[in-house]
């Protein structure tokens, strides 16, 4: 009687769910010990989100930053289902899928990513729109799209959050829209980018002001209307008109991830050891948006894309080891630097002893996201298209 195979059952194909699904089908398994792993997404396709901005400019192609799942799991033996997660039964180790099959597991992975939430303040469920998924990037292109085609002389845009997300995005739009387009950068704290290194910080100011953007420091959003704001500034309320309102504030876990009894920060976020496994359930395993993770030196492991990459490497590996039992590795969070998008080919760079800025951090940064591209086969497609376009576009003018 043959010894039923494991299952690997990891919810969240981002940067987290994907690269752990990845790195799992390439560790040496013996064959006759080789656990059945399974990735499950409600999009038929993975995003690279670092560079969702440049889809509303031209300078991407959808093809090249959101590749399917069936294409990237070519020749893996992982198996994909396009599904919502509808419950998971911690207790039973079972995945309930919307619409779809129950998956028994083994090993889980928690992957699942945030949301942007839209009910804090009255209208901006109606009214605004967000800029997390590829989704979001159609429906905001669509928008702006019907604005750009409209007899309007301005085309009013309010961001809301003047955060990473917030500033590329006004650069970009800026870009996009130039004289057409007038902009403002609203934020509930005294600067852009709190969080940021000084040099990006500054770079952003500068980027920013070349492009006309206004920016609202120390100001709340009351509500948001059909065509108006409303801004709390200093105790005072005033309503101005507005043609697109995008907000870029907050991070939210889902709702199937809070409804689980497993420890959780004041976020909702679940609690994990360095080595990313979860409280009292050593078989599950989180990482990404939704973990509230410190690494072996204690730091906190930020919610970004490049810890969620880093964090994918040893999740992979950790189970793995936990399989073959082989000793398990505490992560270590390594700090690699910030890069940021400030309008059409231009960028800026803060890292490992260097700053740069304008296109040399355009350049570097476009290598940098190549290199973290998943597979091989989408590099090289990617890369030789990013050489080529430039060749083409010469040629036929």
């Amino acid at each position: 009687m043959t010894e039923q195979r494991a299952r690997i059952c990891i919810l969240g194909g981002g940067f987290g769910g994907l690269y752990t699904a990845l790195r799992l089908s390439q560790l040496p398994w013996q064959p006759s010990s080789k656990p059945e792993i399974v990735l499950v997404d409600q999009s038929d396709r993975f995003l690279f989100s670092p560079l969702l901005y440049e889809l509303l400019t031209g300078e991407l192609q959808s093809w090249e930053i959101a590749p399917p799942f069936e294409e990237l799991l070519q020749n893996t033996g992982v198996r994909f289902y396009q599904a919502t997660v509808s419950g998971i039964d911690i207790d039973q180790r079972r995945v309930h899928l919307h619409d779809g099959p129950e998956i028994n597991y083994d090993r889980l992975v928690l992957a699942l990513g945030g949301e942007t939430p839209l009910d804090m303040v009255p209208g901006a469920t109606a009214y605004a729109y967000t800029f997390r998924t590829i989704t979001d990037a159609y429906r905001l292109e669509e928008r702006l799209r019907v604005l750009e085609e409209s007899d309007a002389d301005k085309i009013r845009v309010a961001i809301v959050g003047a955060g990473y997300s917030g500033v590329e995005l006004a650069c970009k739009l800026a870009d996009r829209l130039g004289q057409k387009g007038r902009f403002r950068l609203i934020e509930l704290t005294d600067q852009i980018l709190r969080t940021s290194p000084e040099f990006n910080r500054q770079a952003a100011k500068k980027a920013l002001d070349e492009r006309g953007v206004f920016i609202d420091l120390e100001t709340k959003v009351v509500s948001i209307g059909q065509d108006t704001i409303s801004l709390e500034y200093k105790a005072q309320v005033d309503t101005i008109p507005v043609d697109l309102v995008i907000w870029t504030v907050g991070t939210q876990v889902a709702p199937v991830v809070r409804n689980l009894a497993l420890k959780q920060n004041k976020r909702g976020q679940i609690t994990t050891t360095p080595t990313l496994q979860i409280l009292d359930h050593p078989e599950i395993f989180a990482l990404g948006d939704l973990a509230d993770c410190r690494d072996a030196e204690g730091q906190q492991v930020p919610a970004t894309a490049q810890a969620a990459f880093q964090q994918a490497d040893y999740a992979g590996w950790n189970i793995w080891a936990s399989l073959t039992n082989r000793p398990l590795l505490p992560l270590r969070y390594q700090h690699l630097g910030e890069m940021m998008t400030l309008g059409i080919d231009s960028a800026t760079f803060s890292g490992l002893g260097i700053t740069l800025e304008g296109t040399f951090a355009y350049i570097a940064r476009r290598l940098a996201y190549l290199y973290r591209l998943p597979t091989l086969d989408h590099k090289l497609k990617v890369g030789f298209n990013w050489l080529a376009r430039p060749i083409i576009e010469t040629l036929s003018k």
